[in-house]
């Protein structure tokens, strides 16, 4: 995310959306939260980081579960130090521009651009490897997905998009569809950019792959301190023994380590392993190192889920400040297409 000083004029818009879906775990909050909360407490900065609610319903129909995680996710941030002060913190579903928009926008989308999308493609692929209809499965949501998360950025005229590498074609498509409108009504659309930070970390979970949901290793955000201790006692390690030099660089313990540690404690971590340190040391050090960072968020977090009627008024805050710009862009985008009063 771009910085800014208290005084430079402000020439980027930078928007972040967290899809509703599930717990947060450790691999969220160092790749994308933490970088996130931190870029929040800039001054000089227009951002806007919202609940992608809509973006739920495509991968999740419990109504119960997008419910609470709305509230998780909401509390997490929130817990965690973001700025709604200075940026504007709101919910998908607030902003009914939005899915006017994509309707707009839907209809000088190509369907060949749609028929491009990687997950789109994934899943045709894997009916097609089980011998199913090649749209098995396969919903409107999930085939149109890139042009509301199209629509979340152009809202707002958003020129700056921080994501992970897998999310860099979506950009390009809201590039392409921001075109194509503007070559049919106007110049009305900032053409927005990837920022994609190679630095951030992307932590392996307990069984060594990519930390994920799909795999079922994550390590929830805010586990009780048993159930954290007992997450980390449970990463995945070789057989070497007490006294045997360790490889820090192929072990998910170490590469979970560093993404919490000062460099001081990187180097003196990876000494410890060179000098053979035990593994159960090693992971009650980390759960120790990981305690420390997240005791203080984790005690916030469980006040607001305590207190829903206070997050339901920040994200009430956000929604108006957001739709402060929202609907006279909106008014301006009716008129360009050719919907506006007959008289």
């Amino acid at each position: 995310m771009s910085q800014y000083s208290s005084k430079a004029v402000v020439t980027d818009t930078v928007l972040t959306g967290i899809t509703t879906t599930g717990t947060p775990h450790l691999g969220n909050y160092v790749g994308a939260i933490r970088p996130a909360i931190d870029a929040s407490q800039k001054t000089g900065i227009n951002a806007y980081y919202f609940l992608a609610d809509y973006h739920a319903l495509i991968k999740c129909q419990d109504p119960g579960m997008v419910h609470q995680s709305s509230m998780e996710i909401a509390a997490t941030w929130l817990a965690l130090g973001l700025n709604t002060d200075n940026v504007v913190f709101y919910r998908q579903s607030d902003i009914p521009e939005i899915t006017q928009l994509m309707w707009f926008l839907n209809c000088v989308a190509a369907k060949g651009l749609m028929n491009r999308a990687h997950a789109y493609k994934d899943s045709v692929q894997k009916n097609q490897d089980s011998g199913e209809d090649q749209d098995f499965g396969i919903t409107m949501g999930l085939f149109s997905y890139p042009v509301l998360m199209a629509a979340d950025i152009l809202m707002f005229n958003a020129t700056k998009v921080p994501v992970g590498r897998d999310q860099i074609q979506h950009i390009e498509m809201a590039r392409d569809i921001a075109q194509r409108f503007n070559h049919v009504y106007g110049e009305h659309f900032a053409l927005p950019e990837a920022i994609v930070d190679d630095y951030v970390a992307v932590l392996q979970g307990l069984d060594g792959r990519k930390m994920s949901k799909s795999y079922g290793n994550t390590i929830p955000l805010f586990s009780p301190e048993k159930q954290l201790k007992k997450h980390i006692n449970k990463i995945k390690t070789n057989l070497l023994e007490p006294g045997e030099p360790k490889d820090p660089d192929t072990s998910t313990v170490f590469q979970i380590w560093r993404a919490f540690a000062s460099e001081e404690q990187t180097l003196a971590m990876r000494r410890e392993f060179e000098n053979g340190i035990a593994w159960g040391e090693a992971k009650k050090q980390l759960f120790e190192l990981i305690e420390t960072e997240l005791r203080e968020p984790r005690e916030r977090y469980n006040e607001l889920l305590k207190n829903p009627s206070h997050i339901e008024n920040l994200l009430n805050e956000g929604a108006e400040r957001a739709r402060a710009a929202s609907t006279p862009f909106m008014a301006k985008l009716n008129r360009a297409v050719g919907l506006y009063s007959l008289s």
